[in-house]
């Protein structure tokens, strides 16, 4: 019998990635493109210029088509996941009426204004992606979360008018939604062409990207938290409920069907903040990487691991890009002293990330009255053996990296292995594709160093320089 494969899509903020796999969840085939920088304007806008996020699916699909070969016909479906929380606007035919906007857009965080008279629908970038593929108007129900009139009961659009007000969406403007594991459409072929992906295949709707994540990386019990480092670093568990009134969290819709994913807090420009300083050092970094034959990121993971746990006192607080309810704030870096260099400033931008999602997990879990045993960290940064050592000294728990790092994909694969009936449960799936590569253990005195340094100092350090921040603003920006 001949071996089948299936494509998982994974749209991202800084790229688009399209990983084929076989059954057994092993890599055959991949490409990648970097998405082109932002458009930025007027301190609200950040929209994906031109058609970005089509084309570079298109040219990383050819890639990953021309890498995986001549067995084409093999292939029997493919997963779709893609950036959640952008707000894409559509004319009549499909196409894109202006950029599409970014989830770090200000408009993303408010109801839809109709001061465009070509928009014609309303959808998130999967919808839009659906429509290239397939051209069908068809959305990913779960894909939906923030400024959406979702009825997370029923899975489906609020049929409630005053939901629908409140959004300024009328039903006309939404795509019909898809639940995980249906078929949104099937490969046109003109997209065939465009792509490389055969036509006739069926596009299987996955969720939003983070809970896509979730199940690619193997969050199914629910004494497992999951912590993704992307641009976005988030956390979540899993339930069956969906919550009311939570404070330190919010439910999505899971990428199975029927369950739920609580979401924590978490750092909005994450690990691109990591990206930021290595761009900072400059050729210093690039000239000394080259000379030792190793990437950048694995020489400042080498120069700091020699750095003291707790970076000599140095911390870092990650408001890299502040919320917007929230203008003021900005990153910090305090604790100085005349011994401190890059070294000491790269450490201690790792561990303000885990102290960070470490207090949120721990704020959300309280919360749900959950008690976790381990933690699955996936995504680019998991790449780094310091990072992952600093996670599992300060959550003081057994932390699991996996053999795909990059588990989106991972996801979408297994809601059309699930969907497709290949696997008869998202259980059996996940047993069967989802492989861990090596699990970080605490080291005792590193946790207890953390452990004080956490709670004695940062949990209480933006109580103090949030007071000198708003001044700061304040004075810098009167008219807000």
């Amino acid at each position: 019998m001949e071996k089948k494969y299936i494509v998982g899509i994974d749209g991202g903020s800084q790229s688009t990635k399209i990983v084929i796999f076989d059954l057994e969840g092993n890599i055959v085939g991949e490409g990648k493109e970097n998405l082109r920088p932002m458009h930025l304007a007027e301190g609200v806008v950040v929209e994906h210029p031109g058609d970005d996020l089509w084309d570079s699916l298109c040219v990383a699909a050819k890639k990953a088509m021309d890498q995986f070969g001549v067995r084409k016909e093999n292939i029997v479906g493919i997963g779709l996941g893609s950036i959640r929380c952008c707000r894409v606007l559509m004319k009549k035919d499909g196409s894109l009426a202006q950029p599409v906007i970014s989830w770090m857009d200000k408009r993303t965080a408010t109801p839809f204004e109709h001061d465009n008279p070509e928009v014609q629908y309303v959808t998130s970038t999967n919808g839009y992606l659906t429509h290239r593929l397939t051209g069908e108007f068809k959305d990913n129900i779960g894909n939906h979360f923030g400024q959406w009139p979702v009825d997370y009961e029923t899975w489906d659009w609020s049929t409630d008018e005053d939901v629908l007000k409140s959004y300024n969406l009328p039903r006309e403007m939404l795509l019909d939604p898809v639940k995980p594991g249906d078929v949104l459409g099937y490969i046109t072929k003109e997209a065939s062409e465009k792509t490389g992906f055969p036509e006739g295949l069926p596009l299987i709707a996955t969720t939003s990207d983070k809970a896509v994540e979730g199940l690619g990386a193997g969050l199914i019990r629910d004494t497992t938290a999951f912590v993704s480092l992307g641009t976005y670093i988030s956390s979540m568990v899993t339930g069956t409920d969906m919550p009311e009134d939570a404070t330190s969290y919010w439910g999505i819709m899971s990428s199975i069907p029927g369950k739920y994913a609580y979401e924590g807090y978490g750092i909005r420009r994450g690990m691109w903040t990591v990206s930021w300083f290595k761009d900072l050092l400059g050729e210093k970094i690039t000239i000394r990487s080259n000379y030792q034959g190793i990437s950048e990121e694995e020489y400042l993971n080498d120069q700091a691991q020699h750095v003291p746990a707790g970076s000599d006192g140095l911390m870092t607080v990650l408001d890299w890009l502040a919320n917007p309810w929230e203008p003021y704030k900005r990153g910090v870096m305090i604790g100085f002293n005349a011994h401190h260099d890059y070294r000491y400033m790269y450490r201690s931008i790792l561990e303000g990330i885990a102290y960070t999602m470490k207090n949120n997990v721990t704020n959300m879990t309280e919360e749900l009255g959950k008690t976790i045993d381990e933690v699955i960290v996936t995504g680019g940064g998991s790449n780094s053996d310091l990072l992952m050592q600093i996670f599992a000294d300060v959550f003081n728990l057994p932390v699991k990296r996996n053999v795909v790092n990059g588990s989106a994909s991972v996801g979408a694969a297994i809601n059309v292995a699930v969907g497709l009936g290949i696997y008869s449960s998202y259980e059996e799936a996940v047993e069967k594709m989802v492989k861990v590569k090596d699990v970080f253990t605490p080291i005792p005195e590193n946790v207890a160093i953390y452990k004080r340094l956490n709670e004695e100092v940062y949990q209480s350090l933006t109580t103090h320089t949030d007071k000198v921040l708003e001044k700061t603003f304040a004075i810098l920006h009167p008219e807000q």
